[in-house]
């Protein structure tokens, strides 16, 4: 056996009562008062105490009552020398009661002495004190020896079965308690997970809002700075300022459908592709057989299409573009391909970020898929893999 073993404490919630179901903790309640009430009932019917020995007797149950409730308080906050003192206080009482002639309650004290401490001290001092209180037991009980030895080997085991049980309470208690500390982590991580989550969100629809915002401010400083004629051209600042009004617009648009996607109420991904695509005069096809889309999915899918398209407008404004989406078994793709623009390369593309395709990639690493842009044979393309 370990060295621990021996000079270590039962667990705390072997020790304390708390632990213990309301069913459990009345019986055993209502066992013990049972028990107490036969043995005072047996003592006084003998007149075994009388005159001032009946005040004595009481005094001495008193006296039990509070060595037991400090024993039990002292184990229960593992202080050794306090809690063997209370055991030979007790011992002393069961002394003095065989002296006067009550058999009974030495006998009884004498066994619940030996119980009690091989179920609530460490072994070290639990051994001991069993032998000293059963040893005396024996040794005083000479009616009939082989009752007597069987009867001081059942105590012992008893003692040792009861450490056993309160052991594997205690034990059942903190691992149930850890597991609720584990749940309680493990709900505080998923609540980080969402806000993280929430934010990401959030911060792509308010990403690609205001890089669109930016594409149309910038053409309307270029305008007003070489316009030579800011009347002739009030008409196309005009636009410009309707046009970063409609994207502040489609921002918070997006950011509350974010949210709404988030909580499971989103529209199907095609519905929202086709309307996409038909404001950025794309061409889109599906492909494959449809079928629901987790949301993580559908969101991943949607705001790289956004990315994709706004790209197409900031780099390769006029340029055709095609929207492909693929169902495919437990997967869903999205192909954006451009053919290049006509207009003027790079005359817009300082005042993008060039971090959107990155998050995207990054998003749908995060959910087990993959994002790979590039130039080809024909433009420019984006392919978006993801688990559906």
């Amino acid at each position: 056996m370990p060295l621990n073993a021996w000079t270590s404490w039962p667990l705390r919630e072997a020790l304390s009562r708390e632990d213990r179901n309301g069913v459990r903790r009345w019986i055993g309640r209502g066992l013990r008062i049972l028990v107490l009430a036969g043995l005072l009932w047996s003592t006084f019917a003998e007149r075994v105490f009388r005159g001032w020995g009946l005040v004595a007797g009481i005094a001495g149950l008193a006296l039990s009552v509070l060595a037991f409730a400090g024993f039990f308080r002292m184990t229960l906050r593992c202080r050794l020398w306090p809690s063997v003192a209370l055991l030979l206080v007790l011992e002393a009482i069961a002394f003095a009661c065989h002296a006067y002639g009550a058999r009974l309650p030495a006998i009884v004290l004498w066994c619940v002495c030996a119980i009690t401490a091989m179920e609530r001290l460490p072994l070290s001092a639990a051994l001991p004190c069993a032998v000293a209180s059963l040893g005396v037991y024996a040794a005083l009980n000479t009616d009939n020896w082989l009752a007597t030895t069987a009867t001081t080997v059942g105590l012992a085991l008893a003692g040792y079965v009861l450490r056993l049980d309160s052991e594997a309470r205690g034990n059942a208690h903190r691992l149930l308690a850890q597991e609720r500390a584990a749940r309680k982590a493990e709900a505080e991580t998923a609540a980080l997970a969402e806000r993280g989550r929430i934010a990401r969100e959030i911060h792509d629809v308010l990403a690609h809002s205001l890089s669109a915002q930016l594409v149309h401010l910038e053409a309307a400083r270029l305008l007003i700075q070489h316009s030579t004629d800011l009347e002739t051209d009030r008409a196309k600042l005009l636009e410009r300022v309707v046009a970063c009004r409609s994207m502040a617009r489609e921002g918070l648009d997006g950011t509350r459908e974010a949210l709404s996607a988030l909580r499971g109420e989103m529209a199907p991904v095609e519905d929202f592709l086709r309307e996409l695509t038909a404001a950025e005069g794309a061409r889109l096809d599906v492909a494959g057989e449809h079928h629901a889309l987790a949301p993580e999915a559908a969101l991943a899918v949607r705001r790289v299409a956004q990315e994709a398209l706004t790209n197409v407008r900031k780099h390769a404004p006029g340029a055709r573009v095609s929207v492909r989406l693929e169902y495919t078994e437990g997967y869903v793709g999205l192909v954006v391909r451009d053919s290049g623009g006509r207009g003027k390369p790079g005359e817009l593309a300082r005042s993008g970020s060039g971090y959107g395709l990155l998050g995207m990639r990054e998003r749908a690493e995060l959910l087990g898929g993959t994002l790979e842009s590039g130039p080809d044979e024909e433009g420019f393309v984006v392919r978006l893999r993801v688990p559906a």
